[in-house]
This record gives structure tokens, C-alpha cells and sequence, in this order.
């Protein structure tokens, strides 16, 4: 019974999120800080619990979590998207519910590259006539 866990990979950003559900009291520890710890941001710490508070499951699981890459809006994004896809594994009735909700699909959205000859990926030089 101690060595079941169910797995999600979450990415958001340039982050990514390995995310282990173990059976327990609703702990979670990221890189191995503390859950608030690692996310001083209460407004984070909100997005990352969505799914749990959603599908009623906080207190049911004790969550271990490796994240890398990106900034803390990132991590807390992938974070959220690999607790959504492990909770799928646990349960996939859940589904709909975190469908509904938008938390399965992957946010697309990443930063656009530099161009050559600009000064970023939209802002020109100023233009001069003479």
C-alpha cells in the first residue's frame, strides 16, 4: 500500500513539473521545501491547488513535486498541469470536471524570439526620415 503513487508531468512556460501522488494527509513539498516554503505568493499557492480543491482530493494525498526551469509563475502553472494529469491517472472520472474547469490542456503560449536587426521580437529602432 506505501509504494503506490500516481505520476504527471506538467509544463508551462519553459518549466516543467514531475509530480507524484502518494496516498497521505495533503503535505506538499516542492524540491524538497516546504510547500509555502517555495511559493511565498498566496495568489500561486491558490492557482497550484485548483485541481485538488476542485476535485475534493487535498487531504487525501501527500504530494512530492520536482520543478526546474522558468520563473515562480511558470513552475506554479506546471505544477497546477501535473497534479491535473496525475489525478487523471488516479481517477480518470475526474476528467470532466478538470476539463471543464481548463486545467488539462497545456497553456501553448510561449515568449516570442528576437528578430534579427531589432531591438526584440515586436520594438523596432526608431525610425528616422533623415
Amino acid at each position: 500500500m506505501a509504494d503506490i503513487q500516481y505520476y504527471g508531468t506538467g509544463r508551462r512556460k519553459t518549466a516543467t513539473a514531475r509530480v507524484y501522488l502518494r496516498p497521505g494527509t495533503g503535505e506538499i513539498r516542492v524540491n524538497r521545501k516546504t510547500f509555502d516554503e517555495y511559493f511565498p505568493n498566496q495568489a500561486l499557492r491558490m492557482v497550484i491547488r485548483q485541481p485538488l480543491t476542485l476535485t475534493d482530493t487535498a487531504s487525501k494525498f501527500d504530494i512530492v513535486v520536482n520543478v526546474a526551469g522558468g520563473g515562480p509563475a511558470g513552475q506554479a502553472g506546471a505544477l497546477r498541469h501535473g497534479i491535473t494529469r496525475a489525478l487523471m491517472v488516479f481517477n480518470s472520472d475526474l476528467r470532466p470536471a478538470l476539463k471543464d474547469a481548463g486545467l488539462v490542456t497545456r497553456d501553448p503560449r510561449q515568449k516570442e524570439r528576437k528578430k534579427y536587426g531589432q531591438k526584440g521580437a515586436r520594438k523596432r529602432f526608431q525610425f528616422s526620415k533623415r
